[in-house]
């Protein structure tokens, strides 16, 4: 064999031999045939002992032979030098194939020898880059420290050829990079993260233009329980953002994509460091980052009520940064997407998140009225559902949002209609954020037109226990509420002046379901003559606890400011004789140990004396309300008609309060009905209970209810 007779037996002998030493000096034996080879040209010998050194040495199963081999390939290499290049394709992959080899001590020298065949080839070292670089990423976590140091002596041997080479492929090398950039090996981390900061530092390689390929991986060594490998990946990081501020080309769309998923991370440093390179991204993108506004809204709302200050600040720089922005539907900017991701964060246990989010949608119907509206009913309902929240500001944001919406009449009829259904199904709703809604709303949207619809839309109500409280509560707000104080003032015209009397007369349709509120609407628009009668109208079903607690507000609300016109009026008894005989009556119906009873008979009492009969001249006592003065003054005296004495002709307007009296009369029969059905409902309930299977032998006909309440009315009475 040509191989055989190239290199003495032993030489060869001594190439497998255990002692170091000898293995040494007939590798420098093998260097010295190879080198006179080579001056020859007789590549052919050259090529048979790479064989032979292969074949018989690096791949027996004897592991001194391939300690050899290795140290036999590397010194032919030697011995070839400038000749290496045209060999290399025998001599490499044996080298490589023994990094992986069981035994540490062959993966040390295959190291060894790669370190030298690598100082004699250099550049030409570069085609094989990837296999080794795949090697030495093994190798960078090897169980053994020696084959670890040796790693690292090639690793930096070979940057430095790469960094000098103009024959290296990043093209061809970002995918094996970002193939290993998901290892949580911190020594392969750290030989990751070193190769992409050497790489980066070469003008001549575009490692920005690649950046979208290992970023997440980056990112993800920022929670790695190593300071130091968190420290690189930051420093990395960092070096890579302040490049993305100078370069006048970046692909942002992808790096967004990372970014937004890093956003959401656990890790703190890791959320800090994704939503800050978003505020950049942010300011720089401009169009490009049009499409994605959606994915980084998602990405920023939760972090505006993150626990960590630094992080809440920079979320709320770029929330305001973003919100700022002016964009057009025609460059991919997809409101439906914005508004999905702002109806999702409405359901956020954080209060500030909620707020962003109320604003965003806000910031939306000022710019994109249309298309917000056009998916409508995607959102209405969460509206409508974060009323509820605990939060009075959140429920303030929704309701701006709501009157927003309901610039047009019948988004306006649909929020009120939507109100009453949510105050029905929750009274929770309306007892404990009732006042602070409908205020609101009359605040945004008109106080007159929106109680107008609350009138109307009751008056066809067919759940008359939910209109009774609902419109005592629309009542109590109309008269202590100070947003609604032009309101009340317009009520007060409603004797002569057309507005405030159509305004009386759409009310009175839904106030007549509660005795109180008909008594108070009167109070209010001075048409005391009726109120009068209201009163006169009673009956004895009416006057329950329910309506003596409403009596017992209205008494108490007289001392208020809103009624001082009232107490006022009481200075002229002979020309506010009706309103007398109202607070008379409204006192009459009060039980007298009663603290109302006690407040209205004091306030009575400084009635001036003047009489309301002149059969009453000689009858006073030391208690001035039982007794009626001398004789009614010339003064005006504004009656039901609307007439205000003798100059009031032109001010008539016409109320017809015969019919709102029978209005009232016939509303209120029907409460009674419905009470008696219920009274009868629940004895059958507690009689079936008390007797399982027996059923009731009188069961009355629907159609004759009224006429057995009727009937029963006037024997208890």
């Amino acid at each position: 064999m040509a191989e055989v007779s190239a290199i003495p037996a032993s030489v060869l002998r001594n190439l497998s031999d255990k002692l170091y030493e000898k293995r040494k000096n007939a590798a420098l034996e093998v260097e010295g045939i190879v080198k006179q080879l080579a001056a020859a040209g007789d590549h052919d010998k050259i090529t048979a002992v790479i064989n032979l050194l292969t074949t018989e040495y690096t791949l027996s199963p004897q592991a001194n032979h391939r300690k050899g081999g290795l140290i036999g390939l590397a010194a032919a290499t030697v011995g070839l030098s400038s000749d290496a290049a045209q060999h290399l394709e025998q001599i490499v992959p044996p080298v490589l194939k023994s990094f992986s080899d069981q035994e540490s001590r062959v993966r040390y020298y295959a190291c060894e020898a790669l370190y030298n065949i690598a100082k004699v080839v250099r550049g030409d070292f570069i085609v094989f880059f990837n296999q080794i670089f795949d090697a030495l990423c093994k190798l960078s976590a090897d169980s053994d420290a020696n084959v670890q140091s040796a790693a690292h002596l090639l690793d930096r041997l070979v940057k430095d050829i790469v960094t000098e080479s103009d024959q290296f492929s990043i093209e061809e090398f970002i995918p094996l990079l970002r193939e290993r950039m998901n290892v949580l090996n911190p020594y392969v981390r750290q030989f990751l993260v070193g190769w992409i900061t050497v790489l980066d530092s070469v003008p001549d390689i575009d490692m920005l233009g690649f950046l979208p390929d290992f970023l997440d991986g980056l990112f993800n060594m920022l929670s790695d329980s190593s300071h130091e490998i968190r420290q690189q990946a930051d420093s990395a990081l960092s070096e890579f953002l302040q490049e993305i501020k100078n370069s006048p080309s970046v692909d942002y769309g992808r790096m967004a994509e990372i970014l937004v998923q890093r956003a959401a991370s656990p890790d703190e440093f890791t959320r800090l460091t994704a939503i800050t390179w978003i505020n950049e991204f942010v300011k720089l993108g401009g169009d490009q980052l049009v499409p994605y506004y959606a994915d980084i809204l998602g990405a920023i709302l939760p972090c505006i009520s993150d626990k960590e200050e630094k992080i809440r600040v920079v979320a709320r720089e770029t929330n305001d940064e973003l919100r700022g922005m002016r964009a057009n539907t025609d460059e991919g900017f997809d409101v439906g997407a914005i508004l999905a991701i702002a109806k999702r964060q409405l359901f956020s246990e954080f209060e500030g998140t909620r707020i962003e989010a109320l604003r965003w949608i806000s910031s939306l119907l000022d710019r994109y009225r249309e298309q917000v509206l056009s998916v409508l009913d995607d959102i209405f309902d969460t509206l409508l559902q974060s009323l509820w929240d605990p939060s009075d500001e959140v429920v303030l944001l929704v309701l701006w949002v709501q009157a927003c919406i309901a610039g047009d009449s019948e988004n306006f009829h649909n929020l009120i209609k939507a109100l009453v259904q949510n105050f029905r199904v929750d009274n929770s709703l309306l007892e404990k954020r009732g006042a602070m809604i409908i205020r609101r709303l009359c605040v945004l949207l008109d106080a007159e037109r929106v109680y107008r619809e609350f009138s109307t839309i009751l008056r066809g109500e067919a759940d008359l226990d939910f209109t009774l409280v609902m419109v005592q509560a629309l009542n109590l707000i109309l008269l202590t509420s100070s947003e609604l104080s032009a309101l009340r003032n317009l009520l007060k015209e409603s004797l002569v002046n057309p507005h405030g009397k159509d305004l009386f007369i759409s009310l009175y349709a839904s106030w007549c379901h509660s005795p109180m509120a008909i008594i108070s609407l009167c109070l209010l628009s001075q048409t005391y003559q009726h109120a009068c009668k209201v009163i006169q109208s009673l009956v004895e079903e009416d006057i329950n606890v329910k309506f003596l607690v409403q009596l017992d507000k209205l008494i108490r609300l007289l001392e208020t400011p809103t009624f001082a016109y009232l107490r006022l009026q009481l200075l002229e008894p002979g020309r506010y004789k009706w309103l007398l005989k109202v607070l008379y009556g409204l006192l009459m119906l009060l039980p007298q140990q009663s603290a109302a009873f006690k407040i209205l008979r004091t306030r009575l009492k400084t009635v001036p004396p003047y009489s309301l009969s002149s059969n009453h001249a000689n009858h006073s006592s030391s208690e001035n309300f039982d007794s009626l003065p001398n004789s009614l003054q010339d003064g005006p005296c504004i009656t039901e008609d609307g007439k205000l004495g003798k100059e009031s002709d032109n001010l008539h307007h016409g109320i017809n309060f015969a019919l709102r009296l029978q209005e009232f009369e016939e509303m209120q029969k029907h409460h009674r009905v419905h009470a008696y059905m219920q009274a009868q409902l629940r004895h059958k309930l507690n009689s079936s209970k008390l007797q399982e299977g027996h059923q009731h032998q009188n069961e009355s006909h629907p159609q004759s209810t009224l006429d057995t309440y009727q009937s029963h009315s006037r024997t208890t009475r």
